[in-house]
């Protein structure tokens, strides 16, 4: 595993006096040996050695820290250099993600300016309200930090600071009221709130009621129930982490989830040492005796430690591994695995509350009712809309107080009001990529309102209705989803103007642009008729359709286009004649939207929606007609997951029915060929038998019909199979 993320530690002194902190209430104490603040020198050769490693690794981007003790305590002035010297040597090799986490007591509008001319995202330590975060939380004098850091976060709530609040972060103490704490970090607007167990292992084990044992997941679930109640308006990155591995994603904290530590520590005085949190484990734990003037970063990325914290699942205990959980919980993080005599050999300090968490989550998530989403593909089409619509005011919510992006979302309301415009807005958040968007856009992958916007001007256009709307454009290419792409002359603000169907865009330094098929910066996308009566929109220009397993092609040219429609109208033709579409009933194939890809990458389905389907640029129409009731298949089975429970997150349920399924594609796949047919259809039988014997409170109402269904279709396919002319007695 590559490092991607660098801890630099500025400055080793603190401001604050909190009694559960790791860097100098733990066991380790070799802060006391280690210089005030990072030399200029030392800085100089963290910042270069870091370069080099991103170049040799190709690294596309890295992330740089700062940390302390105090990191603002090194002063407007050093923090403006420190800034400045990480900037002019990482970016010339690859973009740098520059950060700082901090407790804000001593920040103020310098270090501020500061931060908007680097671009540094800051973080804020902050345990609640005023009781829960001043019982831990004082100065040396003991007096409370809370009005202070108020006051910090104020300052960075002011519009001119605002994009670089990054999130807070909180220390779990279940003395505290969950919904108290919850309630008053919400309040102050967060992107992000990381609740942070606190640090301990079996030698320090964590405060807990002696009659709670699982009250930390208790706590952290209580606060869960309040977010969903809310509507989630706020990230939580631990509740989001496991919402994402439970349905198959990877995690987002390096506190739970299998993924592999792609992190690097670097000290004041340049030495290099594990993750932080090691040193609530014993004296000398984070240490490698390695240092930036005598190392390099690839050296330290091959220290035993290191690669121990990168080893997935074989990397946790014998316990661990047959954990019904492990993919959401991961072990834990691995400093809170320790004990004297097993080092890290064992489960988490928390695991009873790791394991009732991701349960607890699993269970509230849960809908066990039956989705009339399984019984056709007009009720499917009519749910996933429904989840469109869901996600569209969550996006919103996120970026509210943003002009630009409540001008748009106020005129997608107006025209999703209006019943004359209504069923255009509806065509247009039936587009495949607008899901993509949404996703990319909660996930903080999408910052600005750019995507979005271009999509309310679509149903604009294709409604013929007035419209006036105005954002950053970041790139040069303002793509308009379904319709095409204009080439501007630079990125930068556009103000984009629609009447009576008509588009007209004009830019800050005073270009205007009028797309058209006379206009030589204007592509149109194409739509292609095909055998079945339907047009295929053909998109090879969409910047979001890149959510494929395999690389996109680049915009194809005039006749790669004409080869490739001609291919796609062939391949329609052909499964008219041997009505395989047809076959396959509700799962039956519904593309709406095709993008090429790379060559030699085959058939492939879109991450969200029905209708997303890849193709190599260089298919075949005879593999294209095998494939399709495969992949018609898969994306009805994606999109009820997407819509519908069909099992608790998480339980072996889900997957048997995932492999009936995908087997059963295989048995339509190899429909030629007798033998493979019927191996594919004896793992279906396998799949089905085992997950009979689950059990039955693991699948939904919904799961549980899709079951009967493919059990239906097993013996109908073997029934065919058994007497392939029909002759059934």
């Amino acid at each position: 595993m590559k490092l991607q993320q660098l801890v630099l530690k500025i400055h080793s002194r603190c401001d604050l006096a909190c009694d559960h902190c790791y860097v100098y209430e733990h066991a380790d104490q070799s802060w006391k040996g280690r210089p005030t603040f990072i030399s200029e020198e030392t800085l100089g050769k963290v910042a270069r050695r870091f370069a080099d490693y991103a170049e040799e690794e190709k690294l596309p981007s890295v992330s740089v820290i700062l940390h302390g003790g105090e990191p603002l305590l090194v002063g407007p002035v050093r923090m403006r250099n420190i800034c400045a010297e990480l900037v002019r040597t990482i970016t010339p090799v690859t973009a740098l993600d520059l950060r700082i986490h901090t407790n804000g007591v001593q920040l103020n509008t310098r270090h501020l300016e500061v931060f908007r001319e680097f671009d540094v995202k800051v973080s804020i330590s902050l345990d609640g309200d005023r009781a829960a975060n001043d019982r831990h939380r004082r100065d040396r004098r003991g007096r409370s930090s809370h009005d202070r850091v108020l006051r910090a976060i104020g300052l960075l709530r002011r519009p001119e600071y605002r994009h670089l609040y990054s999130g807070l972060l909180c220390t779990v103490d279940v003395a505290n009221d969950p919904v108290a704490v919850h309630d008053a970090l919400a309040a102050l607007h967060p992107p992000r709130i990381d609740y942070l167990l606190p640090h301990s292992t079996w030698d320090s084990p964590p405060d807990r009621p002696a009659d709670s044992p699982t009250a930390y997941a208790d706590w952290l679930l209580r606060i869960f129930d309040r977010w969903d109640e809310q509507g989630r308006t706020v990230g939580v990155r631990t509740f989001e982490s496991v919402l994402s591995t439970l349905r198959g994603g990877p995690p987002l904290t390096e506190a739970m989830g299998l993924a592999p530590s792609d992190l690097a520590v670097v000290e004041t005085d340049g030495t290099f040492e594990q993750a932080d949190s090691l040193k609530t484990a014993y004296d000398g734990a984070p240490s490698t005796g390695y240092d930036v003037f005598h190392h390099t970063f690839a050296e330290f990325a091959r220290y035993p430690g290191v690669r121990a914290r990168q080893l997935g699942l074989a990397g946790v205990s014998d316990t661990c591994r047959r954990c019904p959980v492990i993919e959401s919980c991961g072990g834990g993080l691995y400093a809170h695995r320790y004990s004297t005599g097993h080092g890290f050999a064992n489960p988490s300090v928390f695991c009873g509350d790791l394991r009732a968490l991701v349960d607890g989550v699993a269970e509230r998530i849960t809908d066990h009712s039956l989705s009339p989403a399984v019984h056709g593909h007009d009720e499917l089409g009519y749910a996933q809309a429904e989840l469109i619509r869901h996600l569209m005011p969550v996006v919103a919510a996120r970026h509210t107080g943003e002009p630009a992006w409540d001008e748009v979302w106020r005129a997608f309301l107006d025209l999703d009001a209006d019943p004359s415009t209504a069923p255009y807005v509806d065509e247009i958040l039936a587009h495949p990529y607008l899901h993509t968007t949404l996703k990319n856009c909660l996930h903080g992958r999408i910052t600005g309102p750019a995507p979005l916007a271009c999509a309310v001007v679509v149903a604009a256009v294709n409604a013929r209705a007035d419209l006036e709307l105005g954002w950053h454009q970041p790139t040069a290419e303002l793509h308009l989803p379904t319709l095409g792409t204009l080439t501007l002359r630079d990125p930068g603000p556009v103000t984009v103007s629609v009447k009576a169907g008509e588009l007209r865009v004009r830019t800050q330094r005073g270009d205007e642009y009028t797309p058209g098929e006379a206009f030589t910066g204007w592509r149109r996308l194409r739509t292609v008729p095909v055998a079945d009566g339907t047009r295929l929109l053909l998109d090879d220009a969409d910047p979001l359709r890149d959510c494929y397993p395999v690389p996109v092609a680049p915009p194809l040219g005039t006749d790669e286009l004409d080869k490739f429609a001609e291919r796609l109208g062939i391949a329609y033709e052909l499964l008219q004649e041997n009505g395989r579409g047809r076959q396959a009933g509700v799962n039956a194939p519904r593309p709406t939207t095709i993008t090429p890809l790379a060559a030699g990458t085959g058939v492939r389905l879109g991450a969200h929606g029905l209708g997303a389907l890849g193709l190599a640029v260089d298919f075949e129409p005879e593999e294209l007609v095998r494939e399709l009731p495969r992949a018609g298949r898969l994306a009805r089975l994606a999109a009820l997951r997407e819509t519908a429970d069909l099992n608790v997150p998480g339980n072996r349920a889900g997957r048997l029915l995932d492999e009936a399924s995908r087997e059963l594609g295989d048995a339509d796949y190899w429909a030629g060929e007798a033998d493979r047919r019927a191996a594919a259809l004896e793992r279906a039988g396998r799949a089905l038998d085992q997950l009979a014997a689950r059990p039955e409170d693991e699948l939904t109402e919904t799961g549980r019909a899709l079951a009967a269904e493919l059990r239906g279709e097993l013996a109908s396919a073997r029934l065919s199979s058994a007497d392939p002319a029909g002759r059934h007695g």
